[in-house]
């Protein structure tokens, strides 16, 4: 008992020592904060955190209130692959430079900030799900940027859920064009076929119903992309957990 006493005091002078030259800092703004990996008031307070009511689908949020399991126009046009969708926030102005911070300037300390609130917004979703997985990246992709944004969020997830997490379940088999800018179709014709299970794992997922994580929701052509191979490849039904989502307009 002696031994661990010394070593937490230790620990947290080490801590206190670190603080001291280099501050904890906002993931959004970079303010100097108390606690390392948190946000400071005045970001936490931009956020649009996603709530009831909502798409029972797609979980788009509704303008008013709707009942339970009602579907988005969107919905009830075209649906999705996957079966369902959850998102922690709206990804406006105030998520989205802490987000892309996350995504390509190394600020993986955020993994599981994030992976907490996205275990609050999918809670039923992970009720449900046997396994999870990770939208993947182009090798190339990987490469260049180190890591995988969307398994670093899986991996938190899994830990905090008990749940077994398999990250390269999914492969992108042929590196596709940036989708930023592109509409629904041309998102989902350039993703068309650009993602698969390899056959060595298809057994891994048979009857089983898949959570796949990614870290923005746009126009859903990407994650209904991964949905689809991983339901050819024998998976029971796939629901998607987002970090954020970018919410539109309804058309009427």
């Amino acid at each position: 008992m002696l031994a661990t006493a010394i070593t937490s005091k230790l620990s947290w002078i080490g801590r206190s020592l670190i603080d001291l030259v280099l501050p904890p800092q906002c993931l959004s703004c970079g303010s100097v904060v108390d606690d390392p990996h948190t946000l400071c008031a005045a970001c936490w307070g931009r956020l649009r955190f996603i709530e009831h009511p909502l798409c029972s689908a797609c979980g788009r949020p509704f303008d008013v209130e709707e009942s339970d399991g009602a579907l988005c126009g969107r919905c009830v046009r075209r649906p999705h692959v996957y079966a369902r969708a959850r998102s922690s926030l709206a990804y406006d102005d105030a998520s989205r430079h802490m987000i892309l911070m996350f995504k390509y300037a190394d600020r993986t300390d955020a993994a599981p900030l994030f992976a907490s609130w996205m275990g609050h917004a999918g809670r039923d979703l992970l009720a449900d799900a046997d396994l999870i997985a990770p939208v993947p990246l182009h090798w190339t992709r990987l490469l260049r940027r180190r890591y995988n944004q969307a398994a670093l969020l899986a991996q938190a997830i899994g830990r905090a859920a008990g749940l077994e997490v398999e990250v390269d379940l999914l492969r992108r088999q042929r590196r596709t064009a940036r989708l930023a800018g592109m509409g629904a179709k041309d998102r989902a014709r350039t993703v068309k076929g650009a993602i698969s299970v390899p056959a060595a794992r298809s057994d891994r997922i048979k009857d089983l119903r898949v959570l796949l994580i990614d870290d923005v929701l746009t126009t859903g052509a990407t994650v209904d992309a991964c949905a689809q191979a991983l339901l050819d490849a024998g998976a029971s039904a796939v629901d998607v957990l987002t970090l954020a989502r970018v919410v539109r307009p309804e058309r009427v």
